[in-house]
């Protein structure tokens, strides 16, 4: 059997499918862990994006006359990501809507997979947010698994009556001057319930060790660059350990990397492979500048989180840090 073609030919079994596949499997364990903490209801929120999504696509394929892709996975991903990104308390409605967004607006008309400018599932949540932005940010639903328990004690340790009314991180910014916030968000007990999960938060943003499985899965398959998430999720935790050292926060390093989507977005939005740098330099600048932008808008912003705009104004910067970070060719000399 002879094979001719052009150069490069070196051979691999790595298909578009198989890292979108990949990439779904690897978001499972956050999913399972999601429909532990908050009940079917997050099952529900998450086939309704999904199918959302997968319609989206191919109803505009077939009106345009393009070649169906709805099988290649990725608007799938788009599905969960974003079904990922909204309460557990949301109306079914919302996740269709910010699935139809996602596919059409910010990939679809952009060109379709390969071509969009932003991650589509944080400029469906963006689009949410800006819409919604009272059901978006308003009561929270809290973990109803293990049964009692486990809430009660962070609720005696944050003094708060009802947890649902706010995530970790909203008590961070409504209750950041009172005494008592330092040594209840610092705790141990709390930063235990973050890594596993049992907390009030987005659907799928809650378990660090679910998501640290599944990225760690998809670095060791070299479908996601370790650079970026380290580099996003270190500079969430070295520059919120600086503000903390001078009391510009009252909350330490372990909790700004456990709470929020600092390990969704360093794991699984920032490290998408059409909307960042290409170059291991720019994906370093990339992973950096988009946790120090997570931080400066948690510190200093309106909103308590600052994943999802963090990446998306990175994506803005892509194409930049990919033309002035690009390798200089043996023997080349600069003008």
């Amino acid at each position: 059997m002879l094979s001719t073609s052009s150069s490069p030919h070196i051979r691999e079994d790595i298909s578009v499918k198989k890292v979108m596949y990949s990439v779904v499997f690897a978001l499972m364990p956050a999913l399972f862990g999601a429909i532990y903490f908050f009940g079917i209801r997050a099952f529900y929120l998450t086939a309704i994006s999904v199918i959302s999504a997968l319609l989206t696509e191919y109803l505009f394929e077939v009106i345009t006359h393009r070649k169906i892709t709805i099988d290649d996975g990725s608007a799938i991903i788009t599905g969960i990501l974003l079904a990922f990104n909204i309460t557990p308390n949301a109306p079914f409605w919302m996740p269709a809507v910010g699935s139809f967004f996602a596919i059409l607006i910010a990939k679809q008309l952009f060109g379709g997979l390969g071509f969009n400018i932003f991650n589509p599932a944080l400029a469906g949540r963006a689009f949410l947010m800006a819409s919604w932005p009272g059901i978006m940010t308003g009561k929270w639903l809290a973990p109803i698994r293990p049964s009692g328990s486990t809430m009660s004690g962070i609720n005696s340790t944050l003094h708060l009556d009802v947890i649902t009314s706010a995530t970790p991180l909203n008590v961070l910014k409504l209750h950041h001057s009172q005494a008592w916030v330092p040594a209840a968000l610092n705790s141990g007990e709390v930063l235990k319930h973050l890594f596993f999960g049992n907390v009030g938060g987005c659907i799928g943003e809650t378990s660090a060790l679910l998501l640290l499985i599944g990225g760690l899965f998809l670095i060791f398959k070299r479908y996601a660059d370790y650079r970026i998430s380290l580099s996003y999720i270190g500079t969430v935790f070295v520059f919120s350990w600086i503000l903390y050292l001078f009391g510009i926060t009252k909350a330490g390093p372990l909790f700004h990397i456990l709470s929020g989507g600092v390990m969704l977005g360093g794991l699984f939005m920032a490290t998408d492979m059409v909307t960042s740098p290409v170059t291991p330099l720019g994906r370093w600048i990339f992973g950096a500048g988009g946790g120090l932008i997570a931080v400066i808008i948690r510190i200093w912003g309106g909103y308590p989180e600052g994943v999802s705009y963090s990446i998306l104004l990175m994506n803005i910067l892509t194409p930049l840090l990919d033309r002035t970070t690009l390798p200089r060719r043996f023997g080349e000399v600069k003008k």
